[in-house]
């Protein structure tokens, strides 16, 4: 069966951000890029969606490029959210097309009682990763995914995001539906 799960991607983008956050939290001078365009190019620019991450304790790790967030880990931006016992973003330097360097995070893996919700599903697992490059989601260990009335259940859940086709694997299935 193939679920779409288009919700669920904005749940793995919610991280896309931390360790620019983070790197930020940790700098008191960091400079900032402006760009100066004419009056008739100007644009406003459309806010950027906040992510408020709460945890027990966060290390970055600069040399390898990881931002680890641990105990009771609850991060949201906008109407989705992720909850696990231990998050971590590894993290690229990127440069754009106009020189400057953005950081984009290049791998996300959370782990111990995952839930992620968006306004369309609830996922649980005892883990996941997400690949932002390949917009492929896996999620592992005791998968439950709720969408309306519809329950599957199984061992690992696999999702791409480009094709917005999802598997459920990894022994015996289980699945609920109700229709309408």
């Amino acid at each position: 069966m193939t679920l779409r799960l288009t919700a669920c991607a904005a749940a793995l983008f919610l991280f896309a951000a931390a360790p620019a956050l983070a790197q930020e939290a940790t700098k008191t001078d960091a400079p900032t890029a402006t760009k100066t365009v004419g009056k008739k190019d100007a644009k406003p620019a459309k806010p950027a969606t906040p992510v408020d991450i709460v945890s027990n304790e966060m290390e970055i790790l600069d040399a390898e490029k990881k931002a680890i967030f641990r105990g009771a880990v609850d991060a949201t931006r906008g109407d989705t959210n992720i909850k696990s016992d231990t998050l971590t973003v590894t993290y690229a330097d990127v440069k754009q097309p106009d020189g400057t360097t953005k950081t984009d995070a290049t791998d996300l893996d959370a782990k111990g009682n995952v839930t992620i919700t968006t306004p369309k599903e609830t996922i649980t697992g005892d883990w996941a990763k997400y690949d932002p490059q390949t917009e492929k989601l896996t999620v592992g260990g005791n998968v439950k995914l709720v969408q309306e009335t519809t329950v599957l259940q199984g061992n690992l859940l696999e999702t791409d995001m480009k094709t917005n086709r999802t598997q459920m694997k990894g022994g015996r299935v289980k699945g609920s539906f109700l229709p309408k």
